[in-house]
C-alpha cells in the first residue's frame, strides 16, 4: 500500500459510517431503504449494521480487512458496506456479471477474504468455484427472498426457486441469518479519516484495471461537495432513486452516501428495466434521480410511446458518457427539473464537476468544478505548463475526493499524479467562466452505457481462441448507449470461425457489459509503419458510416 504523510483533514472529512450513526439519531423513523415495496427506517438500518457489524467482527473482520460485496442493489448492499467499515475493514466493489477470471484477479489482486454475495443462481456458483483457488476465507450469502415483502418473499422462493442457488453447509459459508444472529453490540472500532475505505477498481488512464485508494475523507467530501452544489437543505425528506449499481463509483456517492449523509430515502432497483423501472417511479415518486445518458434515453422514449409521470423529479445528474443535448431538452421538458450533466472518475470519488440549479447551462459543458476542487488544463507532452482559458490541454485534478494511488502500483500513481495533482487522460478546455468542456480521451477506454469497456481486455480474450490471429476492439458510435465496442479480427491460415462463434467464445471470458456489439473478420487489418496494429483508420472508417447513416 501506498504510504503517504497524515496532512491535515479537508473540511468536512469524516469517518463513512459516521454518516450512517448521524442520520440514525437525527431521523431515526425516517424511510431509509426502499426495496420493492418493502422498506426499512434510519433506526432499523443501524440496528441491522451493527449485527453484521459484530458478525464480520466475529469471523475475523478487522482493522485492514478486505470485504468484498457481489451483490446488485439491495438492502444487503448498504448494510454490507457500512458495516465493512465500522468494523474497520476496507470495501472491494465486485461487479456481479463479473466472470470467474475476472473475479479470481480482483480478489487476488485486493487482497479480499471475505466475499459477501447473495443466493443467487447467476452470482453464488462463480464466487464458490473461485472461493477454493483464491484464498477467500469466508463466504457470506444472503437470501433474495429474505430482502422482499413477506408475501413476495414466499411466492419467489416457490415461483423463481430455479434462480436460487442450492448453498452448501460447511465451514467457509455462512448463511446471513447466521451472521446476523448477535446481540448486535460490536466492539467499537477507530477510525482516521484519512484512513482506506474502498478499492474502487478502474482502468485508470492505462486501460488496465487497477484500485483507486479512496479514503474515508476522499468519499465524505465529495458526498458533501454535491450536497453543497445541489443546494439540498431538505434532509429527511428527499427520494433518491437508485437504479445505477452501487458497485459503481457514481452511485456509490450519487445514490448511497449521498442518500445517507441527508437522511433521503433510498429506492433500490435491483437491475434496469424500462417496464419495472416506470413502475417503481409511479409507486415512489423520487425526487432525486442520478443515472447514465442511456436511462435518461430510454425513459424520454418510452414517454414518446405511452404517458409517463415523471413530475415528481426535482434533481437530476448524468454522468458517465456524454449527455445527447435532445435527449437533456426532452427530459426536462417531461419532468420540469434541472438535468444536469457532470464530469468525474473513480479516482475522484467521481465527482469533479457539475452546473448547480439555478447557474448558467452552457451547451457542451459539463459544468464547474465542485466546492474546494481545482481543475487545471496541463499541456499534455510539459505538464508543468498551466493553460489559459480557452486552450485545449490534459485535464488535471486537485481536491479532497482526488484519491491515495493506485493499491499496489506505485508507478502507476506517480505516472498520474504531478505536483499534487491527478492528470486524468482526458483533453478538455476551461472557458473565461470557468466552465470545463471535454474535447476528447487520450486513453482508448469505450464508455458504454456509462460502464467502462477496456478495448485490452476483450483483444486479449479474442487472442484465446485458436483461430485468431490479430484482434482489434474500438468504440464506435451507438445511439442508445452512446458508444459500445466493435471488434475486428483476422484468421490463421486454415482455420475458420464465425462472428457468431467468436462472440459465444467471450461469453467466458467477458461480462454482458463488455461483449462487442458486433465482431468483424477481415483479410487483414490496418498497421503502422513498424507493424502495429492500428486502430485510427478502423475508427475513421465507423464514424464516417455513423455519419453517413444520419
Amino acid at each position: 500500500m501506498l504510504d503517504t504523510p497524515r496532512a491535515a483533514l479537508p473540511q468536512d472529512a469524516q469517518p463513512i459510517q459516521n454518516l450512517l450513526s448521524v442520520s440514525a439519531r437525527a431521523h431515526g423513523a425516517s424511510p431509509a431503504i426502499d426495496f420493492m415495496g418493502r422498506q426499512w427506517s434510519y433506526a432499523q438500518l443501524d440496528a441491522l449494521v451493527n449485527r453484521a457489524t459484530k458478525g464480520l467482527q466475529a469471523i475475523g473482520v478487522t482493522h485492514g480487512t478486505r470485504v468484498g460485496l457481489c451483490l446488485p442493489n439491495t438492502p444487503y448492499a448498504v448494510i454490507f458496506f457500512f458495516a465493512t467499515l465500522r468494523a474497520g475493514g476496507v470495501v472491494v466493489n465486485y461487479n456481479p456479471l463479473y466472470v470467474e477470471r475476472e473475479l479470481a484477479h480482483t480478489i487476488k489482486d485486493s487482497g479480499t477474504e471475505i466475499m459477501v454475495t447473495m443466493d443467487l443462481a447467476v452470482m453464488y456458483p462463480k464466487v464458490a468455484r473461485v472461493a477454493g483457488q483464491t484464498g477467500l476465507r469466508k463466504v457470506v450469502v444472503c437470501p433474495m427472498a429474505g430482502a422482499l415483502p413477506r408475501a413476495k418473499g414466499l411466492l419467489y422462493n416457490w415461483v423463481r426457486r430455479r434462480e436460487v442457488a442450492s448453498i452448501p453447509r460447511n465451514a467457509h459459508t455462512i448463511r446471513y441469518k447466521t451472521l446476523m444472529r448477535n446481540d448486535g453490540v460490536p466492539a467499537p472500532v477507530e477510525t482516521d479519516p484519512r484512513d482506506l475505505a474502498v478499492l474502487q477498481y478502474t482502468g485508470g488512464t492505462t486501460g488496465i484495471p487497477k484500485a483507486a485508494e479512496l479514503t474515508h475523507a476522499n468519499i465524505t467530501c465529495n458526498g458533501a461537495q454535491v450536497i453543497a452544489g445541489m443546494g439540498l437543505e431538505n434532509f429527511g425528506h428527499e427520494r433518491v432513486l437508485g437504479v445505477l449499481p452501487l458497485f459503481h463509483v457514481f452511485a456509490l456517492t450519487s445514490v448511497m452516501t449521498l442518500s445517507v449523509q441527508t437522511a433521503s430515502l433510498m429506492i433500490l432497483v435491483p437491475r434496469f428495466d424500462l417496464n419495472d423501472l416506470l413502475a417503481t417511479i409511479a409507486r415512489t415518486k423520487p425526487t432525486m434521480f442520478p443515472a447514465v445518458p442511456t436511462i435518461y434515453t430510454a425513459l424520454v422514449e418510452a414517454a414518446a410511446k405511452q404517458p409517463v409521470d415523471l413530475g415528481s423529479i426535482k434533481l437530476c445528474i448524468s454522468g458517465g458518457a456524454p449527455l445527447p443535448t435532445e435527449t437533456r431538452q426532452r427530459f426536462m421538458a417531461l419532468t420540469g427539473c434541472e438535468l444536469m450533466e457532470g464530469y468525474g472518475l473513480s479516482e475522484t470519488s467521481p465527482v469533479v464537476t457539475f452546473t448547480p440549479p439555478g447557474m448558467p447551462y452552457k451547451e457542451g459543458s459539463v459544468g464547474i468544478p465542485v466546492r474546494g476542487t481545482v481543475v487545471e488544463i496541463r499541456d499534455p507532452n510539459n505538464p508543468t505548463h498551466i493553460l489559459p482559458a480557452g486552450e485545449r490541454g490534459e485535464i488535471c485534478i486537485r481536491g479532497p475526493q482526488v484519491m491515495r494511488g493506485y493499491w499496489q502500483k506505485p508507478a502507476e500513481t506517480d505516472r498520474v499524479m504531478f505536483d499534487g495533482a491527478l492528470r486524468t487522460g482526458d483533453i478538455g478546455y476551461l472557458d473565461e467562466d470557468g466552465y470545463l468542456f471535454l474535447v476528447d480521451r487520450i486513453k482508448d477506454l469505450i464508455i458504454a452505457g456509462g460502464y467502462n469497456v477496456y478495448p485490452r481486455v476483450l483483444e486479449e480474450a479474442l487472442y484465446q481462441h485458436p483461430a485468431v490471429k490479430d484482434a482489434v476492439v474500438i468504440g464506435v458510435p451507438d445511439k442508445y448507449r452512446g458508444q459500445a465496442p466493435k471488434a475486428f479480427v483476422t484468421l490463421k491460415q486454415g482455420m475458420s470461425a464465425s462472428p457468431t462463434e467468436l462472440r459465444d467464445f467471450l461469453k467466458d471470458y467477458v461480462s454482458k457489459i463488455e461483449m462487442p456489439r458486433e465482431v468483424e473478420i477481415r483479410a487483414e487489418l490496418p498497421k503502422t509503419m513498424i507493424g502495429k496494429l492500428s486502430k485510427k483508420e478502423l475508427v475513421a472508417e465507423e464514424e464516417a458510416k455513423a455519419a453517413q447513416a444520419k
